[in-house]
Parts: structure tokens; C-alpha cells; sequence
């Protein structure tokens, strides 16, 4: 069964002194254990929402009585034609594949160029693409951002589910260190739940391991 982060109205608290050095930049950043908590502190103070798409209309909803404004009608095509546009511009070379699936984009970000085998610290290679993707999310604000784990079926499937976990967190908390508004964020691991192509082969497993960030507007009624 696919985890999914405990909202946590305290977990403000808990973020104080949960900060480590950003190797790519310097920069102090939270850490992956206090960024799960600070993702279901940003819900929380939203009514303690329950993360992951099953919520989505629930956390739009909350989205605008905060005060985050929504999409209509024809604006939200032209408003997810431009995102997609910066984000390729932002993206290209970077191995970051960018998919438009109706009004939703999904970046597809392999494992191997994001983590090291079997961990969840971002690669600091990686770090200058995450900020690329922060400069866009930060402009286009109108929208939701869902960051979900794959893994291949090698090893046990609780390992799988742990490990997926814990790189959406790793990443959807250093998208938050970057600016972006943790009350548009969730972050669920599937483990080997949703493969893209075959576990049976090493070139389809190596597909599998990805994070993959859904981008989806906030839409008015």
C-alpha cells in the first residue's frame, strides 16, 4: 500500500534547528526528516487535509479561501501552455523529461541522475535542475505540485515503499527550502506500484526508479 505523509499541526515547531548545508550552493536547507514535517505542517494549517490525489479537490478548495488565486475557463490552457514552455526552456539537457498530459505536466526525473544507489540525498550535481524547477514553480504559482516515488520490484516491497518515500520528501522539501509555498505540495512514495515499463529487463527497472513531480492548476468552482 502506497505511504503518504501524516499531516501534523505541530511540525512547525518540530522544523526549529532541522537544517543542514546545501552542498551545491552553500545555502542552509531542511533536512529530508523535517521536510516531510513541514509539507504536513503547510496542510495542516489548511484544516489537517489528507495528502496525496484522492485530496486534490479538497486541497484546491483550501487553497483559494487562503487567498491563492485560481484558474477558469480558457486562461488555465493558456496558463499551463506557458509553464510547460519555461520548463522545457529551464529543463533541456538537464535529463529531465517534461510531459503535458491535458491541464497537468509531469517531470519525470530519473533516479540515477538525482540519486546515489539505494539513498535518498539528492545528488549535489542535481541541486542547479531543482532550482530550475523552483524558478518556474515560484512564477507559476496557480497551481498544485505533487512529487511521488517509484522504485523497480528488486528487494522487498516495504524497502521499496520506505525508499520512494523518502526521495519525494527529499525532493518536495528542497522545492519548499527554494520558496515554493508548502501548501501547494504533496509528497507520496509508491514503491514498485506504478512501473512505466517492464521490471524484467535492466533498461525497464531503470525506468521505474524515478521521481516524478504532476503540476495541475488550481481551478475556480
Amino acid at each position: 500500500m502506497m505511504k503518504k505523509i501524516a499531516v501534523a499541526g505541530l511540525a512547525a515547531v518540530y522544523l526549529s534547528g532541522c537544517t543542514t548545508t546545501d552542498p551545491y550552493t552553500g545555502d542552509q536547507k531542511v533536512s529530508n526528516t523535517a521536510g516531510g514535517a513541514m509539507i504536513g505542517a503547510g496542510l495542516g494549517a489548511l484544516g489537517g487535509l489528507a495528502v496525496g490525489h484522492s485530496a486534490v479537490s479538497r486541497r484546491n478548495a483550501a487553497l483559494i479561501g487562503a487567498g491563492i488565486g485560481a484558474l477558469a475557463g480558457g486562461a488555465i490552457g493558456n496558463y499551463m501552455d506557458n509553464q510547460e514552455a519555461e520548463l522545457r526552456a529551464q529543463l533541456q539537457g538537464t535529463g529531465i523529461s517534461v510531459t503535458r498530459a491535458g491541464d497537468r505536466i509531469i517531470l519525470n526525473m530519473p533516479s540515477n541522475i538525482t540519486f546515489a544507489t539505494d539513498q535518498d540525498s539528492i545528488s549535489p550535481a542535481f541541486f542547479q535542475t531543482l532550482n530550475s524547477v523552483a524558478i518556474v514553480l515560484r512564477k507559476f504559482n496557480q497551481t498544485l505540485v505533487d512529487v511521488n516515488g517509484h522504485t523497480d520490484s528488486t528487494g522487498s516491497l516495504a524497502h521499496n515503499e520506505d525508499l520512494s518515500q523518502r526521495r519525494a520528501i527529499s525532493v518536495a522539501s528542497y522545492l519548499g527550502s527554494q520558496g515554493i509555498d508548502q501548501r501547494r505540495m504533496s509528497a507520496m512514495g509508491f514503491g514498485p506500484s506504478q512501473p512505466v515499463a517492464s521490471n524484467g529487463t535492466e533498461a525497464g527497472r531503470a525506468q521505474n526508479r524515478r521521481v516524478e513531480i504532476m503540476i495541475a492548476p488550481i481551478k475556480a468552482g
